[in-house]
């Protein structure tokens, strides 16, 4: 569990004032006058402030060192309050440049060699040693911690942008595969606008189903249309779209044939009745159950994988789970690759859920949950 800043430096503070207390009741075996109330007010003021080293760390550095130059003046061990300037000449050190911590260090020195001319019987070699060495390695740590703090945040903002210029690519390939799918639906009402056109007088009946399957379909349309403009928002138009035909459902004991000539042991099973669904919604499970066998064969090869297709009244889900058998743990994708991010934007794009991960007996699975209906649609895009 992170701790918050002021409530960890509030306990470093605490502490070295103990240490330091208790320290400083060694005082007079060490030949050194025993602290008194004036001695225990110089510690508090030396340690405590260490609790807002994060907030002002010049402020409360030049405050721990000026009140340890005056603990050493009037003649109390030095050796006690040592610890709280060794850690703010490590925080300033880590929070700012060179220019600023250097200065720092140097100073701590100062007062180091200051406590071993003011005191009887110290062996000046020994002072200056300590006085060089000891803020030297102190300053080196420091600044290999704001350098590697530098570093972790530049890999975070190279992490992030990698990761929005995915989503970005991913949201303007569907984009384009919607434009096929809107443009489909177009075809079918030009279609059957002419044919009702033709027969209109001639056969009612005829005419009057054209007119409903135009009704239908441009219903159908209009949803898909109102998802694409969703995603192109944020998207700067694409290439043109592919002359490929969109797959659906039916086409997938296609690829699960494909996925078992690569040496993968794929079952189908499929619950419910069959139906015609959006092409929208056919073509984002497609991509889903591809997205995870194409998964199967770079991690699983030797894994048997099974494809369920489930048909609910307002909904279809569609799962592909693994045994785990021949899995590669190396290659294995933690959640953030860019076929997992395609999953998860199509399933938000069509208002539908998705589970991607382990499963405790074993393996790994995927489950996609859409909604087949405009009504249902709404939902889950508000739950969404």
């Amino acid at each position: 569990m992170r701790i918050r800043p002021l409530v960890a430096d509030t306990s470093i503070a605490v502490a070295l004032t103990t240490v330091a207390v208790l320290l400083g009741q060694e005082s007079v075996r060490q030949g050194w006058p025993e602290l008194d109330v004036r001695g225990y007010v110089l510690v508090a003021l030396a340690n405590l402030p260490v609790a807002c080293r994060s907030k002002a760390p010049l402020a409360v550095l030049l405050l721990v060192h000026v009140v340890w130059a005056g603990y050493v003046t009037l003649g109390y061990w030095p050796v006690v309050n040592t610890f709280a300037p060794m850690l703010t000449v490590y925080t300033v050190t880590s929070l700012r440049p060179a220019r600023v911590s250097v200065p720092c260090a140097a100073l701590m020195s100062a007062v180091w060699i200051y406590a071993g001319l003011v005191s009887e019987g110290a062996s000046m070699a020994s002072v200056v040693g300590q006085a060089i060495g000891f803020p030297l390695v102190i300053w080196r740590f420091g600044h290999l911690a704001r350098r590697s703090a530098k570093l972790a945040r530049q890999l975070k903002r190279e992490q992030d942008e990698r990761a929005r210029r995915e989503v970005a690519e991913e949201r303007g390939r569907i984009a384009r595969e919607l434009h096929d799918v809107v443009a489909h639906h177009m075809s079918v009402i030009s279609v059957q606008a002419g044919l009702a056109k033709f027969v209109f007088a001639s056969d009612p009946a005829t005419a009057h189903a054209a007119l409903s399957t135009i009704s239908g379909t441009s219903g159908e349309a209009l949803e898909e249309l109102r998802r694409m403009l969703r995603v192109l928002r944020a998207q700067e138009e694409g290439d043109g779209a592919p002359d490929a035909p969109m797959p659906g459902l039916a086409r997938l004991g296609e690829m699960i044939e494909r996925v078992r000539a690569g040496g993968v042991d794929v079952e189908l099973r499929v619950e419910g009745t069959p139906r015609q669904l959006a092409p929208g919604i056919e073509l984002c499970a497609y991509r889903v159950v591809q997205e995870a066998l194409t998964n199967v064969l770079k991690h699983a090869r030797g894994a048997g994988a099974a494809v369920e297709l489930r048909y609910q009244p307002h909904h279809v889900t569609v799962s592909v789970t693994n045994d785990g058998e021949g899995v590669i743990p190396d290659r294995v994708s933690t959640g953030s690759g860019h076929g997992l991010i395609g999953m998860r934007e199509r399933a938000k794009l069509y208002g539908g859920t998705i589970s991607i991960g382990p499963r405790s007996e074993g393996g790994f699975a995927v489950r996609l949950t859409l909604p087949t209906s405009a009504q249902a649609a709404s939902q889950g895009d508000d739950a969404t």
